[in-house]
């Protein structure tokens, strides 16, 4: 059998709805850190960090080393995750912007076939108070304990739509919050669906006394940005060790990554180019574990490029869900393709950085605020840019310019695609096979390669702003 029928024989596998009933269909735990470089834990080779419980589930489940956030920044990337789709489709074009409540999430796609659902964490896809149209519970999720943002030790925390001051490290707060809902759904009798997102180690980093103390010896601003690193291994061993301890690990699909690459300041981006904010690869790639023992019994590492854009259809291939085939997605069904230890992803991953800056949201405040008003026996609005989420472009944006920095990936090859305000536009080609780290432009060297690449971004492009512009939705 050749490789294309054996991939298309899998995916009937992977993706036939009726081979699953509710109990077979696997609960699904996404984890997620918050600026957490491709460098920043100990199994990439960082010399410093102490990171044991995502080293042991690296060593034990599927590990992947080429694994891309769809933006090099946070919002945007957490959208991807919910929706399979470039977050400009979805006009989350930087931090801050919410999700449009037009998009089909995953939480609804799951909650629609029986899965109970929660959010824990950073939602930062728009306003969390309760007349917002983009909160969490707007987007599927039954439970939900979310912050606007980042949020720092002891943090206010909106449960439902009412503040609640906690106490403890941000991400033992988030991860003990998730877990006694996870032994609550563990008795029932539907599978479960839980979005597990953490605040750190976003800057301003403030690692707990004794995260910190483990790293005494290293220069003083870095002692809290791997303590808070730390905080999160911890935390996702938490996690890890509950689904052992309730019996429910085999068949739990436990994804981590991060949302970004590495912050410009601590973050190591291991030897890629770049960190968070940028389209090449260090902004881009991030740690990435796939942890589903039932069907990936055996250790496996991967150099097959993947993107955040593929949870969406990889989990509902697990749970014996059909796409819709009605909007474009970005991702792909990567259960086949890790079956069959694929190395090259069949498919391109394209990315775009517009020049839209991003909206201010300081969870500290916003929560703060939130619970003052609250105690005093009221409640706060939405803001403005989450009450208007789903509007469209007035007038509609134009397919005759794609400003910003956008880059295509196909096979080995790497296009970048750079304009400026004033719409001139300049390529660069890398060549990912004998140059990882973009180092040299071979754009020149290939002018055949470099012309197909053009027009599979261009295409790609357009189809984005068609989106944007609200063709899905009709």
């Amino acid at each position: 059998m050749s490789t294309r029928a054996s991939l298309a024989a899998l995916a009937v596998v992977f993706l036939s709805a009726a081979s699953l009933n509710a109990a077979d269909r696997p609960n699904v735990i996404l984890v997620m850190a918050d600026d957490q470089g491709w460098g920043d834990v100990s199994y990439n080779g960082h010399k410093a960090i102490k990171t044991p419980e995502l080293d042991k589930a690296a060593a034990e489940g599927v590990r992947f080393d080429r694994f891309y956030a769809a933006a090099p920044v946070c919002s945007p990337t957490r959208c991807s995750v919910l929706t399979g789709r470039n977050p400009n489709r979805s006009a989350v074009y930087a931090w801050g912007w919410p999700i449009r409540p037009q998009e089909i999430t995953l939480a609804e796609r799951l909650n629609a076939a029986g899965y109970t659902t929660a959010h824990f964490g950073k939602w930062h896809l728009g306003s969390v108070r309760n007349d917002s149209p983009v909160n969490p519970g707007k987007n599927g999720f039954d439970r939900w304990v979310s912050a606007p943002n980042f949020y720092d030790n002891d943090p206010i925390l909106c449960d439902q739509g009412k503040a609640v001051q906690y106490k403890g490290e941000s991400s033992d707060v988030t991860a003990d919050l998730a877990t006694d809902w996870i032994r609550e759904q563990a008795k029932g009798d539907k599978p479960f669906f839980a979005v597990v997102w953490f605040g750190s180690p976003h800057d301003p980093h403030i690692a707990a006394d004794g995260d910190r103390e483990l790293y005494k010896n290293e220069p003083k601003g870095f002692q809290d940005y791997y303590g808070e690193i730390t905080g999160i291994d911890r935390a996702y061993g938490k996690i890890r060790s509950t689904l052992k301890d309730l019996g429910i690990r085999d068949n739990t699909i436990l994804w981590y990554c991060s949302d970004n690459g590495a912050d410009k300041r601590r973050g190591s981006a291991g030897p890629f180019r770049e960190k968070k904010g940028s389209i090449y690869d260090g902004g881009l790639l991030v740690p990435a574990i796939l942890d589903w023992p039932a069907h990936f019994p055996t250790p496996q590492t991967t150099e097959m490029r993947a993107t955040t854009c593929d949870i969406f259809p990889t989990v509902l291939a697990a749970a014996g869900l059909p796409l819709d085939e009605g909007r474009p997605l970005d991702g792909v069904n990567l259960l086949p393709l890790l079956a069959e230890k694929v190395e090259k992803r069949p498919t391109p991953i394209a990315f775009w950085q517009t020049p839209n800056k991003g909206v201010s949201t300081p969870s500290a405040t916003l929560m703060g605020d939130l619970l003052a008003k609250q105690q005093a026996g009221g409640d706060l609005p939405a803001d403005e840019v989450s009450v208007h989420a789903a509007d469209l472009p007035q007038p509609v944006i134009s397919t005759e310019s794609f400003p910003g920095h956008a880059a295509l990936t196909d096979g080995d090859w790497k296009l970048h695609r750079i304009e400026n305000a004033k719409g001139a536009v300049r390529f660069e080609l890398y060549d990912l096979a004998s140059d990882p780290y973009e180092k040299e432009d071979v754009l020149s060297q290939y002018p055949e390669e470099t012309a197909k690449l053009k027009k599979l971004l261009q295409k790609w492009e357009t189809s984005v702003v068609n989106s944007l512009n609200g063709a899905d939705y009709k």
